[in-house]
């Protein structure tokens, strides 16, 4: 705000300047120096003299002039005195062996001042106009932003309760509500990130608690065992068959404790939607192809066929988006492409990076959560980009699949036709 400001203080000055200079020009064009129009009129006015006389010469036809007298060299001294001392401006011209006395004036007072009153009127028009637009930018523009510049510094300290004050500005009306969306899902998540916290714990400390029991009695057989307090084979083979017994229960208490571990901690939503196949491919030229020629990667659409899709597309393009990114992170960075085919009433888009060293064993891991190929060397990443991408297809009742050919890492999605 402190630049904004400086600039309008740098506007006040200007504008005072040009108003300055521009009524000194006019005040110098007015000037005796500025232009003399009246010379022109008292040259054309001393030939008709010289060839008509004083008494043909029409002064009303002159804009400048406005008296001529002629002074011959017998007047009195007096009438020389006054000739020469007059108030007002004049030039003096002989003529015919006789002096001429031409009376001017170098413009019209009301058309100067009318000239000049016009110009001001227009540059203060100028001026508010100016002023106004500036202003409006001041409150309606910058004040509302630097009302809302702390709000994404609070989200990402974890703040989800920051205010956010609605504003019928047209300008940050769609920010300002995307921005609240933001904040009311980030907190949404994390309640549900809380709760389902909040059972995994409490069934692991169920289970948990269920184990000590056939654990207690497993070890009380194996310490009655151990101390030859069953001396029967009979009795021996009976514990024997209870220990047994009580591991197959503890491990099925283990295998309920793993599942719990490995179910879908993630709540993915999406909406059942249409879209057009144009613009998914278009949201996604526009975002990667300067990104991708800056790193000096080819980068290709192949044409398509335009068609309606079933899905949610801001979660197509999150797929998309994340198998773009996998390619400009594990391929050699020489080239990217993608293709799009029909089959069985399906659309298949289908993104193409060189450089894949993943081997066939790994890949049928590649949509598995937590999951990271030898390939990744120090790349940074959590293993779960493939995995959301595919329960994402999944929900929107499509596919993904991938393959290697010839070291071509091939991801392909599967859309369903509207």
């Amino acid at each position: 705000m402190k630049s904004f400001r400086r600039i309008l203080a740098i506007l006040v000055v200007l504008v005072a300047a040009v108003f300055f200079v521009a009524n000194m020009a006019l005040l110098r064009a007015d000037s005796p120096d500025g232009g003399r129009p009246y010379r022109v009129e008292i040259y054309r006015m001393a030939q008709e003299i010289e060839e008509k006389g004083l008494e043909a010469v029409e002064l009303t036809e002159y804009q400048y002039i406005v008296n001529v007298e002629c002074f011959e060299k017998s007047d009195s001294e007096k009438r020389w005195e006054v000739f020469f001392h007059g108030k007002k401006d004049y030039l003096v011209r002989e003529i015919n062996g006789d002096l001429y006395r031409f009376d001017y004036v170098t413009s019209k007072a009301s058309e100067r001042g009318q000239t000049i009153l016009l110009v001001n009127s227009l540059l203060a028009v100028m001026a508010l106009v100016l002023s106004g637009v500036l202003f409006y930018i001041r409150y309606q523009i910058l004040l509302p932003f630097e009302r809302m510049a702390d709000v994404p510094y609070e989200l990402s300290k974890g703040n989800l309760t920051v205010p956010l004050m609605e504003n019928k500005n047209r300008f940050f009306g769609r920010f300002v509500w995307g921005v609240d969306l933001l904040r009311e899902h980030m907190e949404q998540q994390k309640q549900k990130e809380s709760a389902l916290h909040k059972e995994k714990k409490t069934l692991l400390l169920s289970l948990s608690h269920d184990i000590k029991t056939p654990l207690s009695a497993v070890k009380l057989y194996a310490k009655a065992l151990s101390r030859g307090l069953y001396t029967e084979p009979e009795k021996q083979k009976e514990i024997a068959e209870n220990i047994n017994k009580k591991a197959d229960e503890i491990e099925m208490y283990v295998s309920r404790i793993i599942s719990a571990s490995r179910e879908d901690f993630l709540q993915l939503e999406v909406k059942d939607g249409e879209f057009y196949l144009s613009s998914l491919a278009g949201g996604l030229t526009g975002y990667y192809q300067e990104k991708l020629e800056l790193i000096k990667t080819e980068f290709t659409v192949q044409r398509y066929l335009d068609c309606l899709l079933k899905g949610d597309f801001d979660r197509s393009m999150e797929v998309l988006q994340n198998i773009m990114e996998n390619a400009v992170k594990y391929g050699d960075g020489s080239r990217i492409e993608v293709q799009f085919g029909e089959e069985d009433g399906c659309v298949l888009c289908s993104v193409r990076n060189n450089g894949c060293t993943l081997s066939d064993t790994e890949l049928p891991h590649i949509f598995e959560s937590f999951w990271r190929g030898a390939n990744t060397g120090k790349q940074p990443g959590s293993g779960l980009g493939l995995y959301i991408s595919r329960q994402l297809m999944y929900k929107m009742g499509g596919d993904i699949f991938a393959e290697v050919r010839d070291g071509m890492m091939i991801v392909t999605l599967v859309f369903q036709k509207a």
